[in-house]
């Protein structure tokens, strides 16, 4: 169910088509458990307060603006009517530039997901616009001003709406050659590369996010229960550190865990045929030579 108020309303347009449509939040952290500061002694609320850095003053509301830090440490004070005049207008239309093919884009460019919900009247158009990115098998990009900034939209057909992705700005998303620059070029091979793929093909499944809890939310939520009834909080054991092991004695424990009796005597197989072949290898060549 999506959220009663929407975060953005305007207009959804390809070509001459047009309709009105809502944006709701997609994902959102309310149901989370949350803190506030309070004064251990007192047990009462902290209230912050903004002072100057410098005489130690408290600044109100009306007198803080924005600053932006220059090379000597000196600050460029800007007015908040000359921030708003730097965000670009808005005509409240998302408009569609491109179709794509759906994995086109790599994940790291994904902001945040919001569902695109038609309004109730002209909806045809919307309906259009989804079912004919479904039987093309196609995401759009469009554009509009969200939140301040011309934003960039990936548009993808979900159920009975689209589901609209703001995508991260190209200077924000870090280059993965300097990320991966130090990673050595190791190449594995032979019985641990076969050890690997066993074990991930014992692994194959499905992602089903209701199987996946968050234990700190979880653990929080058990601890303050426990403290609002008195009861007393269980220390928790720490972990014994294990001494590392070779990393193929590892992959081979491991596969024999994932597939049992079957999997060491498929091993066992494998290891003696690979043995044979290596033995067979130099008379093979010889037999060649001598012809």
């Amino acid at each position: 169910m999506v959220a009663a108020r929407a975060n953005w309303k305007g207009f959804i347009k390809l070509g001459e088509l047009a309709c009105s449509v809502g944006l709701y939040t997609a994902v959102s952290s309310s149901e989370r458990i949350s803190f506030n500061t309070v004064n251990r002694k007192t047990g009462n609320r902290v209230q912050r307060e903004f002072v100057d850095s410098e005489t130690g003053d408290i600044v109100e509301r009306e007198d803080q603006v924005k600053g932006y830090e220059t090379e000597n440490g000196a600050y460029v004070v800007l007015e908040p009517e000359e921030v708003a005049a730097a965000i670009p207008e808005s005509d409240k239309t998302l408009s569609i530039e491109a179709f794509i093919p759906c994995d086109e884009i790599d994940d790291v460019y994904f902001d945040k997901p919001y569902y695109l919900v038609p309004d109730k009247q002209g909806a045809e158009a919307f309906f259009l616009i989804r079912d004919g990115m479904k039987k093309a098998g196609v995401a759009a990009l469009a554009r509009t001003v969200l939140f301040r900034r011309l934003r960039t939209v990936l548009l993808r057909p979900q159920g009975r709406g689209l589901v609209a992705s703001t995508l991260n700005f190209d200077y924000e998303v870090r280059s993965s050659e300097e990320a991966f620059d130090d990673v050595p070029d190791l190449k594995i091979k032979g019985e641990m590369l076969d050890l690997a793929k066993h074990i991930i093909g014992t692994k194959a499944g499905a992602f089903d996010p209701k199987s996946f809890d968050d234990r700190y939310e979880t653990a929080v939520t058990d601890l303050v229960k426990a403290k609002i009834e008195g009861r007393k909080i269980p220390k928790k054991k720490a972990a014994k550190p294990k001494a590392p092991k070779d990393l193929l004695q590892a992959l081979r424990e491991s596969a024999d865990m994932a597939g049992g009796a079957d999997s060491r005597r498929k091993r066992g197989t494998a290891k003696s045929a690979a043995a044979k072949s290596s033995r067979s290898a130099p008379r093979d060549t010889r037999q060649r030579r001598a012809g």
